[in-house]
């Protein structure tokens, strides 16, 4: 693999909802900047980041005054597109990815191939309407709608944990950990799937 080759996307989606604008560098120094208008997402997005090894910028804005939904369910699609244009034609990556992260009492298990093949089965076990203004409902919404866009299988659950704060943030932190892992050049061009083609 052409490791001179620089994985990145830049992506936006302006509707009469949201306005949505997203830069995404798959092997980054960590320099993230998140505004989505939604506090406790902000924070996830920044997690995710984080752990998944990005340079990442996401400015959105939507009608929040509605609801979160808007907002949230673009901002995965955005992020979503811009990780599948990133990756090219997957070839020479790892495809797969692994990780269970703690968070205090809360432990998440996330396990991810980046397959072209789009599936999402989230169990986080969150009993809150909200944590800050992001309702729960649409956390689990948000993730599904992520790896629909950036067509992989994610399987992401949270094994435990009292504290449904902590319960979202471990699932983010564990996602990030697979994609950093499933995302990792290899030494050479060599296409991971017996049928010569992810």
């Amino acid at each position: 693999m052409n490791t001179n080759i620089k994985r990145e996307a830049f992506k936006e989606r302006i509707t009469t909802e949201t306005s949505i604008k997203v830069s995404l560098l798959i092997d980054g120094t960590f320099q993230i900047k998140v505004d989505t208008g939604i506090g406790f997402l902000d924070h996830l997005l920044t997690t995710l980041a984080f752990y998944a090894g990005w340079d990442f910028e996401i400015t959105a804005g939507g009608d929040t005054n509605i609801d979160d939904h808007h907002t949230v369910e673009d901002c995965a699609l955005v992020i979503g597109a811009a990780l599948d244009e990133a990756l090219g034609d997957r070839n020479g990556i790892a495809r797969f990815g692994h990780a269970y992260v703690p968070h205090d009492e809360s432990l998440a298990r996330s396990v991810i191939d980046l397959s072209n093949r789009p599936y999402a089965r989230i169990n986080l076990g969150l009993t809150r309407d909200s944590i800050g203004e992001f309702s729960c409902e649409n956390i689990p919404h948000f993730l599904e709608s992520l790896a629909y866009r950036a067509k992989f299988t994610l399987h992401l659950d949270v094994l435990y944990g009292n504290n449904d704060h902590h319960r979202a943030e471990s699932a983010c932190k564990a996602l990030g950990q697979a994609l950093a892992q499933a995302t990792k050049q290899m030494k050479n061009d060599q296409i991971k799937s017996v049928k010569g083609v992810i």
